[in-house]
């Protein structure tokens, strides 16, 4: 186990949520479970999401995810944007703005492609400014729309 583990508290979704992330992020798997009883549903767990280790437990309703804590998602390029915005959206997830979206159990992730990052670091403000003014338009981010920004700034 790493020194910090993010610990996350689910609405009784625990075994659900872990399925799915684990099914749509290479270098996930479940390290180990708790059950509640021989035959029971899952209550806590340690798990691997593309490489991060967590902890989860099933809380109950009072429990729920806020914006405060996203996921970020390293994308290298636009296909791999695509195919992790387009998993999250089949399984019910719920854009926002700017490279985000809600999973169906609460949690926030922000996909982002690799060249985004590249391109806000310039040295020339102009150019982040544009790049940044061109996300804040975009739902889901978009490398193209986004080196055109750059482009034209």
């Amino acid at each position: 186990m790493t020194k910090v583990t993010p610990f996350l508290m689910f609405n009784d979704q625990l075994e659900a949520a872990i399925a799915f992330y684990t099914t749509t992020f290479p270098d996930s798997r479940v390290k180990n479970v708790a059950r509640a009883g021989k035959d029971g549903p899952i209550n806590s767990a340690e798990f691997v999401i593309g490489g991060q280790a967590f902890m989860g437990y099933n809380g109950g309703s009072y429990f729920s995810f806020s914006q405060g804590f996203s996921l970020f998602v390293d994308c290298a390029e636009q296909a791999e944007v695509d195919e992790y915005w387009d998993k999250l959206v089949q399984a019910g997830a719920t854009p926002s703005a700017c490279g985000w979206i809600t999973d169906p159990f609460g949690l926030t992730w922000q996909i982002v492609p690799r060249r985004f990052v590249e391109l806000i670091r310039d040295k020339d403000p102009k150019k982040v400014k544009a790049v940044m003014d061109a996300m804040m338009t975009m739902v889901k981010l978009d490398v193209a729309g986004l080196q055109a920004a750059y482009d034209q700034a």
